[in-house]
């Protein structure tokens, strides 16, 4: 559980994004869309190549 301490005349919204800063670095919501469908290893690795193979054309085409 995330705990946040208000200081004496601390506007709630300056708490608010305190918080929203605290559990954006506990990467919860990251988590929790991972694990709602497993993703073989192989189509990781068949997506990691294609995002590969695309950034080298696009590389390719400025050198032309």
């Amino acid at each position: 559980m995330l705990i946040v301490q208000i200081k004496d005349g601390e506007n709630i919204e300056r708490a608010l994004k305190r918080y929203k800063q605290k559990f954006n670095k506990t990467k919860t919501m990251y988590q929790l869309r991972s694990r709602q469908e497993f993703i073989k290893p192989s189509v990781t690795n068949r997506e990691k190549i294609q995002k590969a193979q695309y950034i080298q054309e696009l590389r390719d085409q400025e050198n032309i």
